[in-house]
């Protein structure tokens, strides 16, 4: 930057002494040009004095006041050079106002002040006084301030660095404006290596300030662009867990309004850092319950593992003898210390093998995501070992709780419509970790771990091979999620049902014809009083019941006898609008796979059928204006013929 700003320095200093020389070869308005003579060699000094400090001179203020400063000088050059004009009728016909010497002269003071800030606000000339407004910056004052913020981030001592990136994130959340004048002044550089290299307090307001910085898709891309995810990475891996929480917070607002940089941040191991922090202490505690063995798991193991540990525990004791076990008092573990069990078996995450040595690192393939995939013929997992961070066990545990809500937060913003990223964390130990703190955290963290499993399921609903892998019946972390989210739609938590309800929406071709506990308490919610999450359960049904999923009929089935028709029946009559059309949907699907079901004709379901095609504010929607008068002559079909056998 020194040169740079030589550079810039080299013809103001030049035009300052063409002027000074000018002025004293001036034969007319003497006095005036000495005036001018005078500022302008004070401004040539301090202008002299700033290139000497070139080094710790603020780029971008000395860009805007050097180029104004250059004007005023070549004005001054232009005026006192018609002082100079010899001959008698030159002079007389060389008209020169007596207020360009006054407006001149206010320039040049003007000047002075504006190079006496930048020299103020820059290396050993700073003290705790306050600094004043420079002229340049008399229209726009909170551009000044910036500019001090953002120069006390490239040359203050680290307090100093702390305190100004505090300012900033002040800044940042009090105006949008504000924070797009601290990115184009340039205060993501030294932000960013605040955050790498700074004490603690300074670098969580750096990563704060990035954080409220990427308020939409154009500032994201000049931070990410910064290098931001490097920086971000090697905090989420060896920072203090303080400062990860506000990473981690700041990967997902830059995340949340700017998508593109999802993979980004996946390309430098973010993810797998992230899932490590979540996995902390959430699967490690469950440790007594998993397999352990000296050799590599065999097939049949493996097998014997994912049944149900009571039923095959004989099994195992004349398999294995070196399996650790629950003592007497762990002999009925609850449903989620089962699943962890069957889970880490099955994926071989806590096998010892004396015989299998670690695969180096010259072995391990990485995704287009950037996580370590393990070579192995029967399926990949996503290795998340080496992430730990040394001391984080000696925490608080308020952040470790912030940390976890802070990890699941920025998983739901990364996993959003990202299939790479959804298959990522599906292959970790994500899915078990969301069950686990589903079951019993923090509310942050209980409604962060629901989103983010709404945002994986959405794209797994998307996606037959991700569903097929990641959320098959059989598998148990799967079936551990499910279990949680029926829990949380059995307790009816406000906080957490929407996104609970959605995503077992997401799931519904994974269920079988045989897994009738879902439906029942879906139905159930279609009888809430709130408007939003009776909607969210019909359509939520609306996915079971719809011919796109091959077992429609048996669903349909399911629902009629949960009692799902009375109350669709209200909800088209006198539910609210938003309700009317997923509630009337269903009940076509409904009548259009099981039109001879004896409920649907004691429910009269064909007159409401036919009072909803003559309502003119349900006939706008597209999906309803082709199934509704289908389903209406299905059941009018098969309900004749009913009435011709009586």
């Amino acid at each position: 930057m020194a040169g740079i700003v030589k550079q810039l320095l080299a013809r103001p200093i030049q035009v300052a002494d063409m002027v000074t020389k000018a002025a004293d070869e001036a034969q007319s308005f003497k006095q005036d040009c000495q005036e001018i003579k005078a500022k302008t060699d004070k401004l040539a000094g301090l202008l002299r004095q700033v290139a000497r400090a070139s080094n710790e001179v603020y780029e971008r203020p000395t860009r805007r006041i050097v180029d104004d400063t250059e004007q005023v000088l070549d004005k001054a050059l232009t005026l006192v050079l018609k002082c100079g004009a010899t001959g008698f009728l030159k002079r007389l016909f060389t008209i020169i106002p007596t207020a360009a010497f006054r407006k001149l002269s206010m320039q040049l003071e003007n000047s002075i002040g504006d190079v006496s800030w930048l020299l103020a606000v820059s290396g050993d000339n700073k003290d705790d006084e306050y600094l004043g407004l420079p002229p340049i910056a008399a229209n726009e004052p909170i551009l000044c301030l910036i500019w001090e913020q953002i120069a006390n981030l490239y040359t203050g001592t680290l307090e100093e660095r702390s305190d100004a990136s505090a300012s900033l994130v002040s800044l940042a959340r009090d105006n949008d404006r504000y924070g797009k004048l601290i990115i184009e002044e340039g205060g993501v550089p030294p932000l960013l290596k605040l955050a790498k290299e700074g004490n603690p307090e300074g670098q969580e307001n750096a990563a704060r300030a990035i954080g409220l910085l990427g308020r939409d898709a154009e500032s994201v891309e000049q931070i990410v662009n910064a290098g931001v995810c490097a920086v971000f990475a090697k905090i989420l891996k060896e920072g203090r867990m303080k400062v990860q929480c506000v990473v981690a917070w700041a990967v997902s607002e830059l995340a949340a309004h700017h998508p593109k940089c999802q993979d980004h941040f996946s390309q430098n191991n973010i993810i797998r850092f992230l899932v490590s922090h979540l996995a902390f202490e959430t699967v490690e505690e469950h440790s007594k319950y998993s397999i352990v063995t000296k050799q590599a798991p065999s097939i049949h193991s493996v097998i014997l593992a994912s049944k149900d540990p009571q039923d095959s525990q004989k099994k195992e004791n004349e398999m294995d003898s070196n399996v650790a076990r629950p003592t007497e008092n762990q002999a009925a573990p609850n449903q989620i210390q089962n699943v962890v069990t069957n889970t880490m078996a099955i994926k071989g995450k806590n096998v010892v093998s004396s015989a299998t040595p670690p695969i180096p690192n010259s072995q391990v393939n990485h995704s287009k995501g950037g996580q370590p995939i393990a070579c192995a013929r029967s399926h990949h997992h996503v290795s998340i070992a080496g992430t730990s961070i040394k001391g984080r066990e000696f925490e608080d545990p308020a952040t470790k709780a912030q940390m976890k809500a802070m990890a699941a937060r920025a998983l739901w913003q990364l996993c959003k419509a990202n299939l790479s990223i959804c298959r990522s964390i599906t292959e970790s130990r994500a899915l078990l970790c969301f069950a686990i703190l589903l079951e019993k955290s923090t509310d942050d963290i209980r409604y962060y771990s629901s989103l983010a499993l709404m945002e994986i399921t959405a794209v797994a609903e998307q996606n037959p091979d991700l569903r097929r892998s990641s959320f098959k019946p059989t598998a148990p972390a799967a079936k551990a999620v499910v279990d949680q989210l029926l829990k949380v739609i059995g307790q009816g938590d406000s906080d957490l049902l929407i996104p609970c309800i959605k995503t077992i929406g997401n799931l519904a071709r994974t269920f079988r014809a045989t897994e009738t506990r879902v439906i029942g308490p879906l139905v159930k919610l279609l009888d809430e009083m709130e408007g939003e999450v009776s909607m969210e359960a019909a359509i939520a049904l609306n996915k079971f019941a719809t011919p796109k999923n091959y077992l429609h009929v048996n669903h349909s089935k399911a629902i009629v006898d949960a009692g799902g028709v009375k109350h669709l029946i209200q909800l088209v009559y006198f539910g609210e609008h938003m309700v009317q059309f997923p509630s009337l949907t269903l009940l076509c699907y409904i009548a259009y796979n099981i039109p001879d079901s004896e409920v649907l004709a004691q429910e009269e379901v064909l007159i409401v059928l036919e009072w909803a095609l003559k309502q003119a504010h349900l006939a706008g929607n597209p999906d309803i204006d082709e199934l509704l008068p289908e389903a209406k002559s299905r059941l009018e079909l098969y309900q004749s013929r009913r009435r011709g056998y009586h």
